[in-house]
């Protein structure tokens, strides 16, 4: 049985969040090992503030890389099948053929770093024509009167019926975009994206 998708339970955790979901939304409860949410959970949340406060800075680049590598070890060790890449810089666009593109149609999932007024977390589950379905951790109802006026623009729909799959339908082209309004990557020095593989599936 599939999960339903899980939201952020501070401000800081998209990371851990959303790499779980992608395990969540590639494989069956079931077949899930509980020491993989485990690792998964101490690995991220790696930076401090200013205040050198730990976990207030969220999960870094390095951590969604060792991940990455991590979980592709933890796969052929315990015979999980699982395969992730880490792309980063120029890799990270949404273009036909981009290796994120890709990974979406082989039945990937991809997790997105971009801003959500600070930078965030985001897991991209598909491409509809010229949009792209993500679940995006933080919680917001479409109907809260204090909805921030940014997802006031037809870039960006809610989606309420697909729990185990995709919470926003985003543009590609805004998404692709070098500025750091809400869901855009940004320039492409601070670009990065997992994908993730069933690959029993792939």
């Amino acid at each position: 049985m599939k999960n339903l998708l899980n939201y952020q339970t501070s401000e800081y955790d998209c990371g851990p969040v959303t790499v779980l979901n992608g395990i969540r939304y590639l494989f069956e409860r079931e077949d899930i090992y509980p020491d993989l949410v485990k690792y998964i959970t101490l690995y991220c949340l790696d930076t401090c503030n200013e205040s050198g406060e730990p976990g207030r800075h969220g999960t870094s680049a390095c951590a969604i890389n060792f991940l990455a590598d991590w979980l592709n070890h933890y796969g052929e060790t315990r015979n999980f099948p699982i395969h992730c890449e880490y792309y980063s810089g120029d890799q990270v666009t949404i273009t036909p053929d981009s290796p994120i593109t890709r990974a979406l149609a082989s039945g990937g999932v991809v997790l997105l770093h971009l801003f959500l007024d600070v930078a965030h977390y985001v897991l991209l589950t598909g491409i509809e024509g010229d949009r792209v379905l993500l679940f995006d951790p933080y919680y917001e109802e479409e109907d809260d009167p204090a909805l921030d006026k940014e997802y006031d623009t037809d870039e960006i729909y809610f989606i309420s019926d697909q729990p185990k799959k995709a919470n926003r339908s985003v543009s590609i082209e805004r998404i692709n975009r070098t500025t750091k309004e809400y869901y855009e990557m940004g320039d492409f020095s601070v670009r990065l994206a997992m994908a993730m593989f069933n690959t029993k599936n792939s």
